[in-house]
């Protein structure tokens, strides 16, 4: 415990001198015996001096705490004036409280001293950050060693003493405890206990004055303007007020609480002003607008908080402490959004910085006060004035932000005034015709538009004649008309205005009339607004919609109508014959997978120019489809003139196209349909005309025909061919053959090529070289395709299932240039696989060289999925191409296909070698080698004694059924196959 060095040598004076030994030595004794018999220290307090001209004086570091101390306690005074230590008991009033404070005070005056003893309910310095001390009474009873007994004082802050002391006496005073630390313990002069009581008093009055005024004010707001910011920053003002309430004492004596026992209230309020800070940047900083977590972040926040509200039930002083640590969380953290939404360029955000940065430094001060560093008496006082301070700002930035957007306004507008904000808002042009005085008023944004000077339109409605569109003048003063006659009705109209550079921009004008009391039309009120992109945009779409996005010819609608309206005017006037022409170009597909779709486009633009520039200006070209254009011919009547023309017109295709640094040459062959009468319609020209190109590339291309009758059939037999085969692969009705191919070691049957045979219910036996042309051509060698590698991976797994062989049998399907550049033939291999369980590498898929050759690099890719899937490759024809040894090692191929012309004798001197060389370079790469063609015996015995491994041909067998293909497999241990 301290001693004040001061009292202890004014108390060594008072000791009289004329003491001697004996007394002294008896007054020993007496101490040690009541030391041995009592529970209390023996040892005697210091008593402290009080001063006369003292206002206050602290005894909080002179007291003596005794915790624990037990319901009685003994306790030796001070030394008196005659130098004598006494001993005295003091018993607690319930017969439990264990925990004491002793001190003494001396009065060294001549006269009466009437003293305060003052300990604070509640004390912000040094309340702790965690588990802090949220007040309570501090003394329940005051027991002095001889006097007056303390009186207590009414308070609603504080423990409040009254005592006295004689003039020259020495007091001990046992103070009975209620809470085991006590703060602040304070001496006060009566009076001066009173003055600072009332300047407190005086001073927390303005300050509730102000926070309830402010609450009330922003609350005021919120119900006349019911925006999100105006109830969250009241409810902060509400929490702040009720916080002050509880610190100033205010709360207490409201709901009449016992003394000092606020904590509960006081950790709510914590909570409350902690919550109603989340609350206020929530809804003033929008924050949903800017990201999902934010407001995640803030619910989950205020969720906990208001959380703390039953904790403090529990524990007030850990909600408090809780609470407290969120209110600079939240600080810290929403000044870091402020800050981020600042740099954003968030008006809001920039306009709380500098309240936000007060905030701040409040807390910091806050935190100062509850650790101890501040310990002053106006700290507490000054912190809550700040906290006012703060929320005053927060209400003048709200209100500032409000009056700046016209926030507050927005609520008291009249009906008219809103429609006058929503044709603002529209952006229409006010259209307004006095008719009494004829006169127009549109402002000046329409003369803006049209680059006129000011006032150009307002005026009579004839000026306006003048700007409008030719063709639109007549129509605009027919509505004012009529709207002036009949007193009734709307106008609504598009038209156009010209403006000073001699261009047109459309208008669209809607109004209406407005009727005086007597009955006629006194003005035509309504809006003007410029539709010219929107007009452009039509004509835009229209224009495209009956036109080629490429070359920006008519498409094959525009083509029919003009068409259609040719054969009108033919029939009308029987003098002006139409001639349909279709022009295709040969081998353009080959040249677009060979140069690119972009050269592509650039060839059909450059044919599309040609061809233009070679007919009249009564003449219609169009590009009915891809490479195909058409042409209506009105120009020249003669049938020598128009294969003139369509001479010319091939002539012209056939020019070199100069793309990049190469040359490119096309061809085109064109059909030519005569008009023949009145029964022909424009979907007989039109099919005359394709019927006679189909004709002329069937020729050989490069060709003009015209339709003849005798060409009919055969067109429609192609047709007809297409939708027979559509119909035979739909029904499964095309015949699947199996072709073997023949080991040549032991010339046992090693595997078969898969081929589609096709047995016409009306034509027979139809040739492969027929109609795989019309399903390559029709679209159909996808579906054809898809069909036989079902059919024959079907069969495969048949047999290796019924017919089991050392060596599983393979089989060989073809695959086209369509299906390779098909995306679903990965899926379509796997799929099959995936549902016949056949032996790795055993179904064959096979390529040409030149379809590998078309497109190297998505070839690769594509072929080594496939082997990845478990399918064997094999490279057909090998042998006719040019790129076949430099690309070789490229692809992942396991089996290579001799072309026939390789095998077949020839009495070429050359074939022999070239066969030698192909088989060893297969041999040596480890791929098998297949040979096609073998015809005779000297052909398979070549091929054997060369090294080849297998062989198919005539001699091994032709194509056969399944049955007879099975039939063959169960033959082939008893006897050799032959031709």
């Amino acid at each position: 415990m301290q001693r004040n060095p001061v009292v202890l040598r004014s108390m060594s004076k008072r000791i009289p001198e004329q003491v001697n030994c004996a007394a002294k030595f008896i007054a020993a004794l007496f101490l040690v015996a009541i030391c041995l018999l009592g529970s209390g220290p023996a040892r005697a307090l210091e008593p402290i001096p009080v001063p006369l001209d003292a206002d206050a004086l602290d005894l909080t570091q002179a007291i003596e705490i005794r915790a624990g101390a037990g319901p009685r306690m003994q306790v030796s005074t001070a030394p008196g004036a005659d130098g004598i230590v006494r001993r005295i008991e003091v018993s607690s009033r319930d017969g439990v409280n264990s925990d004491w404070a002793v001190f003494a005070l001396a009065n060294t005056s001549d006269e009466q001293v009437d003293r305060l003893l003052v300990a604070p309910y509640f004390r912000l310095v040094g309340s702790r950050m965690f588990w802090p001390d949220l007040g309570s009474s501090r003394i329940a009873s005051i027991t002095p060693s001889q006097g007056i007994a303390p009186e207590r004082q009414k308070s609603l802050e504080a423990d409040v003493y009254l005592i006295t002391l004689d003039p020259g006496a020495v007091v001990t005073f046992v103070a009975e405890m209620t809470t085991p630390d006590l703060p602040e313990f304070r001496l006060w002069e009566p009076d001066a206990y009173e003055e600072a009581i009332n300047a407190y008093t005086l001073y927390r009055g303005i300050i509730l004055g102000i926070s309830g005024l402010l609450a009330l004010f922003l609350t005021i707001l919120f119900v006349v303007k019911g925006t999100v910011m105006f109830p969250a920053t009241a409810a902060l003002a509400w929490s702040v007020l009720t916080y002050l309430c509880i610190d100033f004492g205010f709360w207490a004596r409201v709901f009449n609480l016992d003394l000092g026992e606020d904590q509960l209230f006081r950790a709510c309020a914590e909570v409350m002003l902690a919550a109603s800070l989340i609350i206020f940047l929530y809804a003033y900083l929008n924050l949903n607008r800017w990201n999902i977590h934010y407001s995640h972040l803030a619910l989950t926040t205020l969720v906990l908080l208001l959380g703390l509200l039953g904790v403090a039930v529990w524990d007030p002083s850990i909600a408090a402490g809780i609470a407290r640590l969120s209110l600079g969380i939240i600080g810290v953290l929403g000044f870091a959004t402020i800050l981020v939404l600042a740099f954003q360029g968030y008006d809001r955000a920039i306009m709380l910085i500098p309240t936000w940065f007060l905030l701040l430094a409040w807390e910091i001060g806050a935190a100062m006060t509850v650790t101890g560093v501040l310990a002053n008496d106006i700290v507490q006082p000054a912190l809550g004035g700040g906290l006012v301070l703060i929320v005053l700002l927060i209400g003048f930035t709200v209100m500032q932000h409000a009056f700046a957007g016209g926030a507050i306004a927005q609520g008291l507008i009249s009906d008219v005034e809103r429609r006058a904000l929503a044709l603002t808002g529209s952006g229409d042009i006010i259209w307004d015709w006095d008719v009494d005085r004829d006169r127009i008023y549109t402002g000046n944004e329409v003369e803006d538009l049209l680059g006129l000077r000011h006032g150009a339109l307002d005026g009579p409605a004839r000026d306006w004649l003048e700007v409008l569109h030719p063709q639109d003048r007549d129509r605009f003063r027919s509505t004012l008309d009529a709207v002036i006659d009949q007193r009734r009705g709307k106008i609504q109209q598009n038209f156009r205005l010209r403006s000073e550079d001699g261009h047109f921009r459309w208008f669209r004008l809607r109004a209406r009339p407005i009727v005086g009391s007597d009955g006629e039309v006194i003005r035509c009120v309504g809006t003007l607004l410029d539709v010219t992109e929107e007009r452009t945009a039509e004509e835009r779409l229209l224009h495209d919609a009956v036109h080629d996005n490429l070359t920006g010819l008519p498409n094959r609608e525009l083509f029919m109508d003009r068409l259609k309206a040719a054969l009108a005017r033919a029939k009308a006037e029987n003098n002006n014959r139409p001639t349909v022409l279709v022009i295709n170009l040969d081998r353009f597909k080959q040249v677009n997978d060979s140069i690119g779709l972009s050269a592509g486009d650039s060839i059909l633009l450059t044919v599309a120019r040609r061809l233009s520039r070679l007919i009249g200006p009564q003449d219609s070209l169009s590009r009915l489809n891809g490479d195909q254009y058409g042409l209506v011919l009105l120009s020249e009547l003669e049938p020598d003139r128009i294969v003139t023309v369509a001479d010319a017109l091939r002539k012209a295709v056939r020019a070199p196209i100069t793309f990049g640094d190469r040359e490119i040459f096309l061809t085109c062959s064109v059909g030519i349909a005569l008009y023949e009468g009145e029964k022909q319609s424009i979907e007989d020209l039109v099919t005359n005309a394709e019927i006679a190109l189909n004709h002329a590339k069937r020729l050989g291309g490069d060709r003009q025909e015209v339709f003849r009758p005798i060409l009919r059939p055969l067109g429609k037999n192609l047709v007809d061919l297409e939708t027979d085969l559509r119909e035979a692969i739909k029904k499964e009705t095309l015949g699947v053959y199996f072709q073997p191919i023949v080991r040549l070691e032991d010339q046992s049957i090693a595997g078969f090529e898969v081929l589609a045979r096709w047995t016409h219910p009306k034509r027979g036996r139809v040739s492969p070289s027929e109609f795989i042309p019309v399903a390559e051509q029709s679209g159909l060698i996808n579906e054809l395709g898809t069909y036989m590698l079902e059919k024959g991976a079907h069969q495969l797994a048949q047999w290796q299932r019924s017919i089991p062989r050392e060596r599983p049998l393979f089989a060989s399907i073809n695959i086209s240039s369509r299906q390779l550049l098909k995306h679903d033939l990965i899926n379509e291999v796997k799929a099959v696989l995936s549902r016949q369980s056949l032996a790795p590498g055993t179904l064959k898929l096979e390529l040409t060289e030149s379809l590998v050759m078309a497109n190297p690099e998505y070839s690769s890719k594509v072929l080594e999925r496939l082997r990845a899937l478990g399918a064997g490759l094999s490279l057909d024809d090998f042998g006719t191409g040019h790129s076949s040894l430099a690309y070789l090692q490229r692809f992942p191929f396991d089996t290579i296909k001799i072309d026939q012309s390789f095998v077949k004798s020839n009495g070429n001197s050359a074939r022999p070698v070239l066969l030698r060389s192909i088989v060893a370079m297969g041999r040596d790469l480890g791929m098998s080698v297949v040979a096609e063609g073998a015809e005779s015996e000297a052909d398979a015995l070549e091929l054997y004694q060369l090294g080849c491994e297998y062989a198919q041909g005539f001699f091994f067998g032709q194509a056969v059924t399944a049955e007879e293909a099975t039939r063959l497999l169960r033959d082939a241990p008893k006897q050799a196959v032959s031709a």
